[in-house]
C-alpha cells in the first residue's frame, strides 16, 4: 500500500508521469550539468522549453480535460490561464521537483545579495511563451 502512494506522490509531481522516464532522464542530467555554471537568463528559457514540450504531450495523451491535480492539469491550467491561477502552486513543486531530482539549486543570490529562484524565472518564461508584444 506504501508504495503505491509513493508512486502517486511521483505522479502528482513529476514531469516524468507525462515525458516518460527516458525523456526525463535526460532533462535531469541537462540541469545537472548545465545549472551550476549557468546564467539565470538562458536557463529559465530552457526549462519553459521542456514545460512546453510536457504540456504538448499532456494535451495529446488527455485529449478531454486531465484529471484535476495532475501534473497535465497544471501545466495545461497554467497555459489557459493568464495569471496561471490556482496551478501555479503546483506547477512550482514540480518543477522544482524537477530541479531537486537533478541535484542542483533553484534559489539564487544576485550581486546585491537579493535572493531569486530559477523555478519562477522559468514559470514565467513558459506562461508568456506565445507572448510577443512586438507582433
Amino acid at each position: 500500500m506504501a508504495k503505491r502512494n509513493v508512486s502517486r506522490g511521483k505522479e502528482r509531481t513529476s514531469l516524468e508521469s507525462v515525458v516518460g522516464a527516458v525523456t526525463y532522464g535526460v532533462w535531469v542530467d541537462m540541469l545537472k550539468r548545465l545549472v551550476p555554471g549557468g546564467r539565470t537568463h538562458r536557463l529559465a528559457p530552457l526549462v519553459a522549453g521542456m514545460l512546453q514540450y510536457a504540456a504538448d504531450r499532456a494535451s495529446q495523451r488527455s485529449p478531454g480535460a486531465p484529471r484535476e491535480g495532475s501534473v497535465a492539469s497544471a501545466l495545461l491550467g497554467a497555459i489557459e490561464e493568464t495569471d496561471a491561477g490556482g496551478d501555479a502552486t503546483h506547477l512550482a513543486e514540480i518543477v522544482e521537483r524537477l530541479f531537486r531530482d537533478a541535484g542542483v539549486k533553484s534559489i539564487r543570490s544576485n550581486r546585491r545579495g537579493d535572493r531569486y529562484s530559477l523555478v519562477d524565472a522559468a514559470i514565467a518564461e513558459f506562461v508568456r511563451w506565445d507572448s510577443m508584444p512586438w507582433e
